[in-house]
C-alpha cells in the first residue's frame, strides 16, 4: 500500500476552513501550516512597527491603513501568508474581508521563521503586483532589511539600523528606530 498524498487546499477553501478557528495558520503550496506562539520581543516589535506605520500614514495624510497580524495576503491560488503588519491603500476594505492586497508587508523574524521570511516569503510577496515594499525586521535589532521594487523590474535591498526609511509609494517616511519602539 502506497503513501497517501496530503490533501491540498486552495486559498478560498483555506480561508473558509480558517474562519473562526483558534490559532494562526498560513497556506503554503496548498498545505496548512500552523504558526508557532510568539516571544514577547517579537510581539513588542510587531506593535512598534504597527504604531510607526500608522503614525506615518497619519502624518503623510495618505489614504492607507495599517493592519496588524491576522489578515491574509494571497500569493497565488494555493499560497496565502499572514504577515505581522501590512499597509494597504485606497478604499477601506470590507470589514468582513479576510485578505487584502498590500503595498507594504512586514515580517518580524524569529529563530524559527528567519529562513522562511528571507527566502520563500520574499519571493512570494513580490509575486503580488501591489507589493512595493517588504520589510524584514529583526527584533534583536535595531536591524532591518528593506526590499523594494526598483522600477526596472528588479528588487533592491538595503540593510538599515538607523536613519529614515522612505516607503514610496505610497509616500511614507518612518524613522528606523521607531520600528523597534525606542526612538
Amino acid at each position: 500500500m502506497g503513501v497517501q498524498p496530503k490533501p491540498r487546499m486552495t486559498v478560498d477553501a483555506f480561508l473558509a476552513w480558517a474562519d473562526g478557528r483558534d490559532g494562526k495558520y498560513e497556506l503554503v503550496d496548498g498545505e496548512v501550516v500552523a504558526m508557532a506562539p510568539e516571544r514577547v520581543r517579537h510581539a513588542e516589535t510587531k506593535a512598534a512597527v504597527f504604531d510607526a506605520l500608522r503614525a506615518a500614514i497619519r502624518e503623510g495624510r495618505r489614504p492607507c491603513r495599517a493592519l496588524i497580524d491576522g489578515v491574509a495576503v494571497r500569493v497565488d491560488a494555493q499560497t496565502s501568508y499572514v504577515p505581522d503588519v501590512l499597509v494597504y491603500c485606497g478604499e477601506r476594505a470590507d470589514r468582513d474581508a479576510m485578505e487584502v492586497a498590500p503595498v507594504i508587508v512586514v515580517e518580524v523574524v524569529s529563530p524559527s521563521s528567519r529562513s522562511i521570511d528571507t527566502n520563500r516569503k520574499l519571493n512570494g510577496y513580490f509575486r503580488i503586483p501591489s507589493v512595493m515594499h517588504y520589510l524584514v525586521v529583526d527584533p534583536s535589532g535595531p536591524l532591518m532589511i528593506h526590499h523594494s521594487r526598483d522600477g526596472a523590474g528588479g528588487i533592491a535591498a538595503r540593510i538599515l539600523s538607523a536613519g529614515s526609511l522612505d516607503l514610496t509609494p505610497p509616500g511614507l517616511t518612518v524613522a528606523v528606530a521607531d520600528l523597534f519602539g525606542h526612538a
